[in-house]
């Protein structure tokens, strides 16, 4: 047995490369952003300072190979996290949102530590792609795998930890930024680079995959029930995030990493942007669509997902878990096309046509790209069918199709007790810690 002492502390490979690259880029958009966003605050200085700890700490992070140096890169990044959300020490909406981030960090640490704890136990190593290379999955080996899970479940704000995400919109636009577009992957990159063992457990694959689902479903759910732009973004990442863990849980580790890249440069964009959501013009999509319009919808999604599978190197009707990817390109593509075509349905459908396949073509070659990128890690394999796929996929039409067809009601009737019932705890599940609410501008004591 070695000594748990650092000896080989860092391992660069191509999963490293991949998160460094991200986590470099929207550092530097967020820094830009802050440089004018934070301009005459009195902490100026000082967010910069937490902000480049914070990315050195998430690059040691996603480089290291001793066991000690990922878990002290992990609790210091999420340490430094906190730091940024209580930007202002005065506000206690903001030292309330950080407490409770604390709280859900410190969890995962356990997890995580107990995790490594097991691992260097069974097998006597520190370094983490020695640990990889283990022949079979001991019972040990097993249950650090599902303490690892919680660990990626807290930072990645899946159900049931999803409330620190919630209760953090008191932050600075900035830190929720690299929060959101950063931080948050930190659960994903956990995953991936454990997914030699998790690839050894087809029944710990299929829990990752509920998970995902049931996160994902809800997610989009909450969303559709905020009052305000935040609070849709992050339960937008809260269902992000679902589905980078579905992804993970089919055996599609490179595919995991390319939903990752899109999340964080795109919802950096979109919380950078929040700011000036309210000046923008919204486009009242009629539900229900007309029937010539879904079918044509339905005909985009079919291009849009056979674009998908052939630009990313899938089976377009695959008989493995590439086929519930397959699916949700095409649940994406037609949903993509509605609004296109709802105004004249004949005549904008060779663009809507066009611009599906294009979608397709954008993000199955993002994934090949990434598949390709790394390749020699061997993380794409995916796994057979199973009912709990099945059920996913049809979990995420239905609610699909629910949305786009609600049941209407008479003017005069009201709506039945269960659907308000289940708006109210709907609604009631997706609010942010009370604390954490500033309810008059005079408590905001942002000076």
């Amino acid at each position: 047995m070695t000594p748990f002492v650092p000896d080989g502390l860092f391992h660069v490979d191509r999963l490293s490369l991949t998160m460094m690259g991200l986590v470099a880029f929207i550092g530097v958009c967020v820094g830009s952003f802050a440089r004018r966003y934070l301009k005459g605050d009195s902490h100026y200085p000082s967010f910069f300072l937490w902000l480049t700890l914070l990315i050195g700490s998430v690059m040691l992070m996603v480089s290291a190979d001793h066991l000690l140096l990922l878990l002290g890169a992990w609790c210091v990044s999420n340490r430094l996290l906190v730091r940024l959300m209580i930007y202002k020490t005065s506000w206690r909406a903001a030292n309330a949102a950080g407490r409770l981030a604390t709280k859900n960090f410190g969890v995962g640490a356990v997890g995580l530590a107990s995790a490594f704890g097991l691992m260097y136990a069974t097998t006597g190593q520190t370094s983490i792609q020695t640990v990889l290379h283990q022949p079979t999955l001991s019972p040990a080996l097993l249950l650090a795998l599902v303490l690892l899970l919680v660990g990626a479940m807290t930072q990645s704000a899946i159900w049931p930890f999803h409330r620190w995400l919630l209760s953090s919109l008191n932050s600075p636009t900035p830190v929720s930024a690299i929060m959101h577009a950063g931080l948050i992957n930190g659960g994903g990159f956990l995953l991936v680079r454990f997914a030699p063992l998790y690839l050894k457990s087809p029944v710990l694959l299929t829990a990752i995959v509920v998970i995902g689902f049931s996160s994902a479903l809800l997610g989009t759910l909450w969303k559709l029930l905020q009052p305000d732009v935040k609070r849709m973004l992050a339960c937008s990442t809260m269902s992000q995030m679902g589905f980078m863990f579905v992804q993970c849980g089919l055996g599609l580790f490179p595919a995991a990493v390319a939903h990752l890249v899109w999340h964080g440069m795109f919802k950096a964009y979109l919380f950078l942007a929040s700011g000036s959501a309210a000046k923008e013009k919204r486009v009242d999509q009629a539900y229900p669509p007309t029937l010539l319009a879904f079918v044509a919808a339905l005909v985009c999604g079919l291009v849009g997902s056979f674009s998908f599978a052939v630009s990313s190197g899938k089976v377009w009707l695959a008989g493995d878990t590439t086929f519930v990817l397959v699916v949700v390109a095409f649940l994406t593509a037609s949903q993509f096309a509605l609004p296109l075509l709802q105004a004249n349905t004949l005549r904008l459908l060779p663009g809507a046509l066009v611009g599906t396949g294009l979608f397709g073509v954008l993000y199955g070659g993002s994934v090949q790209l990434i598949s390709w990128f790394m390749a020699p890690m061997a993380l794409m394999q995916p796994q057979a069918l199973n009912g709990y796929h099945v059920a996913g996929l049809l979990a995420l039409t239905l609610a699909w199709l629910s949305r786009l067809f609600p049941r209407k009601q008479q003017k005069e009737a009201p709506a039945p007790d269960w659907m308000l019932k289940g708006y109210v705890t709907a609604l009631n599940a997706s609010q942010p810690h009370p604390r954490t609410v500033t309810t008059h501008r005079n408590h905001y004591q942002y000076q």
